[in-house]
């Protein structure tokens, strides 16, 4: 295990990073250069060591198996997401930061993720299958999640209604969450996997792999515990350059949600040049649906607890590039099977939403 310890070099420089951040940090604070520089600097030290959580949870995936395996990433990234969101509504105290982030993530994981991946898995195989139970059930959960959550906040106009609005989406979605898992991992758990003929050759090997689950797992822990650190000076970076800059609050709210997905991103390219695309659909939208209904309700009780407003509803140009997200989903996810195209056009789809960043809305 020590031998395996020397080798974690993202841990070694979170911790530099840490002490450096420590000293230096106030003085950077003090100029512009010293924010953007600093917040480049903490921005790849974050990310690094979101591929070390990358690392030790591809591990614990193998290890269990679907659907297990991309429970264990979703999770991880959720726990990350739920750190850096809490602490930058801390800082920059920005109602609408939980649903940029939020409304980002899903952007990312669905069209980002999801079509760079099936964009090189189309390029490298032609046609790569999956399980149609899985997207159709993700992709129902997701519109009833965003549905309530996102869309349904624009028709609550009074305040108080809509304090006992936020506890019911808590309550409701804490219960969704804990419905889908069970269905995932018991009663429905062929639905999330792609069986093959040597199904039982897999699963005989994963018992064969030696992986030292106790290991993994401390170090998953350990990555999100530094990261949660980091994100208390980050957050004060990124909020001082957005200012001095003048860009939009909302790359904020994209640079948390790439942080969290780092993890989730490089697991599934690397799904999709083994021709996995199953593990690919289960990260996208797993994580997509994870997002909603475990962050939603955790900022939600932030806000509650710190007393910070937090407003949910989607602006007309978020409902509307997410609905297009949406009705693409529902048209190419409906044979099994994926293919260039189809991560072409959620690619495109992604590119615009990167590009209506900067457009007012």
């Amino acid at each position: 295990m020590f031998i395996n310890l020397k080798r974690e070099y993202a841990l070694l420089i979170s911790i530099v990073a840490l002490i450096l951040s420590g000293v230096y940090g106030d003085i950077l604070a003090e100029t512009a250069v010293g924010n953007i520089s600093g917040l480049i600097l903490i921005f790849a030290v974050v990310v690094y060591s979101a591929v070390g959580v990358a690392h030790h949870a591809e591990f614990l995936a193998e290890r269990f198996g679907e659907p297990y395996g991309t429970l264990i990433l979703t999770m991880s990234a959720v726990t990350v997401e739920v750190i850096i969101i809490s602490i930058m509504m801390l800082h920059a105290h920005n109602p609408h930061l939980a649903r940029d982030t939020i409304y980002s993530a899903i952007m990312l994981d669905i069209n980002g993720l999801l079509g760079l991946s099936a964009l090189i898995g189309g390029l490298k195989f032609g046609e790569q299958p999956y399980n149609l139970d899985s997207s159709n059930s993700y992709i129902s959960m997701l519109i009833v999640a965003i549905g309530i959550s996102m869309v349904l906040p624009h028709y609550i106009v009074n305040p108080s209604d809509m304090d006992i609005f936020m506890w019911f989406i808590v309550i409701i979605f804490v219960a969704l969450y804990f419905v889908f898992t069970k269905i995932q991992l018991k009663n429905h758990r062929y639905f999330f996997e792609y069986r093959v003929d040597s199904s039982i050759e897999v699963s005989k090997d994963r018992e064969e792999l030696g992986i030292n689950t106790v290991y993994h797992i401390t170090l998953l822990v350990t990555y999100i515990v530094v990261i949660g650190f980091l994100s208390e000076i980050l957050a004060l970076f990124m909020d001082n350059t957005l200012n001095i800059i003048g860009l939009p609050p909302a790359l904020g709210a994209l640079g948390v949600a790439v942080i969290s997905a780092s993890p989730e991103l490089i697991v599934a390219v690397r799904a999709s040049l083994n021709n996995r695309m199953q593990s690919v659909i289960n990260i996208a939208f797993g994580a997509s649906l994870a997002t909603l209904l475990l962050t939603i309700p955790a900022v939600i009780i932030i806000g509650k607890i710190f007393s910070l407003h937090i407003d949910l509803a989607l602006s007309d140009t978020q409902e509307l590039l997410l609905g297009l997200t949406l009705v693409v989903g529902i048209v190419n996810f409906n044979d099994g099977e994926t293919n260039m195209l189809e991560g072409f056009l959620h690619s495109i789809l992604f590119i615009t939403f990167a590009f209506m960043l900067f457009m007012p809305n």
